[in-house]
Formats: structure tokens, sequence, C-alpha cells
């Protein structure tokens, strides 16, 4: 076995792992591939494979959490059923912890399958939580309900990057989860979310009242598969149907773009977006837990 950065050859096996193991994080072989042909990505930002006989046993992928004080880092790792029990873990996960701790990071946060809560312990990991994935069909999305009076729909391709910056500080800082979130600068945030390769702003969608954003939704995939991975509403519109309504606007605008499959994630304390979402007609897969380790 070796482990080493990936390559662009090794991206079929790459996604035939993630599809045996986690099909519910909605990797497609295009954003695989433009993954792999950005390189590494920023301090703590790493990509790693396991290989043996040429195929991709083992992936390892970390990053630090932007905007979090004290800084925190995750992890994401995924061994093949077939490969379990023979170190590949342990090794990848020792390579995370330095990768992260070389970054200056604290802690490393990672959502693992419940049955790996026990191996974790051996390194400190603790569970905090549990994360539940859902996913639907964006053509089986419900009528779109009615916008408010004054405002307006915006895919995020229309908007001017700071005013979704502008919304998405103040919802990171109060969004649930386990780090805390300060902020970040407005260059570094254009760098690693508007201009991330993964984000498909066409099919991303805003609430705008006047010229400020009143709630989001960001999609990140491409047009076959797309993982929503944040949807917010600005603390004075909260209760009034906003983060429904962004997200009901993105399935509609999916459905049209033919994209097959939507997904994303709440963690199980967050009752007024899972509500939503199963409003929206999401299924939930799979549950993990929330896992958390001093670094």
């Amino acid at each position: 076995m070796e482990i080493r950065p990936p390559v662009p050859a090794d991206a079929e096996s790459a996604l035939v792992l993630h599809d045996l193991v986690a099909p519910f994080l909605a990797i497609t072989g295009g954003g695989l591939r433009r993954r792999l042909a950005g390189g590494q990505s920023g301090p703590g930002g790493a990509v790693l494979a396991a290989v043996g006989d040429g195929q991709v046993i083992g992936w390892l992928t970390t990053a630090l959490i932007s905007g979090s004080d004290p800084l925190d880092g995750q992890l994401r790792l995924m061994v093949h059923p077939d490969h379990r029990r023979h170190g590949v873990g342990t090794r990848l996960l020792e390579l995370a912890h330095e990768r992260l701790k070389e970054a200056g990071a604290v802690s490393a946060r990672v959502f693992a399958e419940p049955a790996a809560v026990e191996w974790a312990a051996r390194w400190g990991y603790r569970e905090t939580r549990r994360v539940h994935y859902v996913s639907m069909a964006p053509a089986d999305a419900p009528a779109l309900p009615p916008v408010p009076d004054g405002m307006r729909l915006v895919p995020l391709n229309e908007l001017d990057p700071r005013q979704l910056y502008d919304a998405e500080q103040i919802a990171q800082r109060t969004k649930p989860g386990d780090a805390k979130i300060v902020g970040q600068p407005y260059e570094t945030w254009l760098e690693s979310v508007w201009n991330s390769p993964g984000l498909v702003l066409d099919l991303s969608m805003a609430l705008v009242d006047g010229d400020r954003v009143a709630g989001f939704t960001l999609g990140n995939g491409d047009h076959e598969k797309i993982w929503t991975q944040m949807t917010a509403t600005l603390p004075e519109y909260r209760g009034r149907g906003v983060a429904k309504l962004v997200k009901c606007a993105a399935l509609h605008r999916a459905a049209e773009a033919g994209v097959v499959r939507m997904y994303t994630a709440n963690y199980d304390g967050n009752a007024p977006m899972i509500a939503v979402n199963e409003w929206l007609g999401y299924q939930r897969t799979a549950t993990h837990a929330v896992l958390i380790c001093p670094l």
C-alpha cells in the first residue's frame, strides 16, 4: 500500500470508493477531477489517497474551518470495507492530525459512521451530536411559495459577491455547530467560498430585499448532483419562510438544469431546518456521529 497525493488517473477508482462508502456526499467524476487538478489547498488543506494494486482503497481530506476562533480543523476519512482493520485508517488519521497541527488547529472534527465511534475514541475523539444526511430528486419539489412583496429571488451569479459576503458572515456566527465562527476577511472569503470551483452560483439562490440578502442557499457540485452546503436566513427575517422559499427555488432551478439528485445534511438539534427539508420532500439516507478531538 502507498499513501500519496492523488493524481487524475486515480479519479475513477476514487469515485467508486466514494459511491460505495458515502454516496450521500454527492461526489461526481467531474467535481473530483477538478479538485485533483487544483492540487493542495492552503494551510491545513490536504487530499491523500491510499493506493493498493493500482486502486484507491482509502481517502483523506483535511481543511481548516474558515473563520473559527480558536482555530479548528476538519477531516473526512474513508476506507474501503474490504481493506479495513489493516492499518489504513490509522495511518491516514495520523497524517491528518499532523497536517492540521502544523497549520495551528487546536482540534479536529470529523463526521463518522456510528460504528467507528469506539475506534476513534482511542485518539481522544468524543461524540458531540449526530448529523443526518438527506436527499431527493429536484423534480419532486413542491410548488414555489409566494415571494414576499418588495423582495425578489435571484441566482447568486446575478449578485455582487459583496452582498452575499455580508449576509454569510452574519449567518456563520449564528449557525448551529461545534466550531465558533467569528468571520473572515473579504478577500479570503472570496477565494475560499465565492471562487470555489465546486460552488454552482447559477443554481444557488438568494432572497433579496432592496440591495440586502435576506436569506440564501449555497449549492456545491455540478449539473448532475448538488450538495447544499449552507442555507441561512438573517435574524430579522426569520420566522417568515425565507429558508423554505430559497431552498424550494433552488430545487426548481436545479430541475430545470437537469440535476437528478440533491443532497444536504442537518444536525439533530436543528429542528427548523429539518422541518423545512421534510416539507420539501427530502428523505433521510444516513446518519453520522460528529466527533471532536483536541490536537
